[in-house]
């Protein structure tokens, strides 16, 4: 259970070697933080050492977001052994080239799959449990790549227009259960995911997007974007005509 300053007790972060999902972490451990799970597809690869204190548990667990018959599973089994969840991060996901995606639709599925379908997956099992303890909120890494999907990565584009959605339509679902779901679109990060691409404008860090994600939780926010300026930029872009789009490089 959180106090009254919005400090959790239980943190979990699906995606546990996102730099990000760790960043946001790291912005959310506080003195009354008793555990931390870091769950990842390769849980040998998860640096688990600055999050260590005498007082707090961090444990370390294997999750596949592809493996979708697997999560509610996983969910009642973080439950059984931590008790409630107070705050869990959805940061996992895939990135790819769209060149090499239009000459492999099998794994532009796959990127598709975990990227949407294993979110929507452990996110349903996550409110359940949300609904069941009467509190919790769900942090859902979104992007402005699902804004208005670009021509230069349409089909990660689309996975997050799919995630962003879903996160808004289960936030609504949740109201009045006491459990909220906050949406983070940021634009281009510097992370591991984005070495060697080159910078979008307005590029950001996983440390901005991190203290942005953490007030907006501390103030009920629904969806915050990192950069703020972004918002009305994609509002903008969001009307402009199609044949104006396409010629935009973005």
């Amino acid at each position: 259970m959180e106090n009254a300053l919005g400090e959790p007790q239980t943190i979990v972060l699906l995606g546990g070697t996102s730099d990000i999902g760790r960043a946001i972490v790291d912005e959310l451990v506080s003195p009354v933080t008793r555990t931390i799970v870091l769950a990842a597809r390769r849980p040998d690869a998860v640096e688990a050492g600055p999050l260590t204190a005498p007082e707090r548990t961090v444990d370390v667990v294997a999750f596949d977001a592809a493996d979708t018959a697997s999560h509610a599973g996983f969910v009642q089994d973080l439950v059984a052994r931590h008790g409630d969840l107070d705050v869990v991060v959805v940061a996992f996901g895939q990135l790819a080239e769209q060149d090499d995606l239009d000459d492999d639709p099998t794994a532009a599925a796959a990127l598709v799959h975990v990227n949407y379908t294993g979110a929507v997956s452990v996110g349903l099992a996550v409110a359940a449990q949300f609904r069941r303890q009467g509190h919790g909120r769900l942090v859902v890494l979104s992007s402005v790549a699902g804004e208005r999907v670009r021509k230069s990565n349409f089909v990660y584009g689309s996975s997050k227009a799919g995630l962003d959605g879903f996160a808004q339509g289960l936030g609504d679902a949740l109201a009045g259960s006491g459990a909220s779901v906050l949406v983070v679109r940021p634009g281009f990060v510097h992370s591991k995911m984005t070495a060697g691409l080159k910078a979008a404008p307005l590029a950001t860090t996983p440390t901005k997007v991190a203290a942005a994600t953490v007030a907006g939780l501390r103030r009920g926010r629904r969806t915050v974007w990192v950069p703020a300026l972004l918002r009305p930029m994609f509002a903008v872009f969001r009307h402009l005509p199609g044949v104006v789009w396409r010629r935009l490089d973005l």
